[in-house]
């Protein structure tokens, strides 16, 4: 394979990014050579980002506040789903934690993934 390195730097990494961009400008034919040093490009960035600039997922909170932001619904809609617009405040306010059944309406009017929502998330004044 022509010039394929491991990315131990942030030089190596921009001479990566380089690389790899002009296959986004001409698109190599599948099962040639190209394409395969694209895949091996794509795969080593993914690596060297995934260890040194890493994104952590949201926590439920975040999550549903984001959900909110990007569907433009406000803070009413989530108290609709769980019943109660002081309930909907606490638990966005971070003062009250999700139960497992605002977990599963959540869930199911929003279509956002349960697990993601039962993750475990501080709430203001826990140390």
């Amino acid at each position: 394979m022509e010039n394929i390195r491991p990315i131990r730097t942030e030089d190596d990494y921009d001479w990566a990014i380089a690389e790899v961009t002009r296959y986004f400008e001409n698109e190599p034919a599948p099962g040639t050579p190209d394409a395969d040093r694209f895949v091996l490009l794509t795969d080593i960035i993914e690596a060297y980002e995934d260890k040194h600039y890493p994104i952590k997922a949201p926590d439920p909170v975040s999550l549903i506040a984001d959900y909110l932001e990007r569907t433009g619904k406000k803070q009413a809609a989530l108290a609709e789903i769980i019943g109660s617009k002081s309930r909907a405040s606490e638990i966005m306010n971070r003062k009250r934690a999700l139960n497992i059944a605002q977990v599963h309406a959540i869930s199911a009017a929003w279509k956002l993934p349960a697990d993601e929502l039962v993750k475990p998330y501080h709430l203001d004044g826990e140390a």
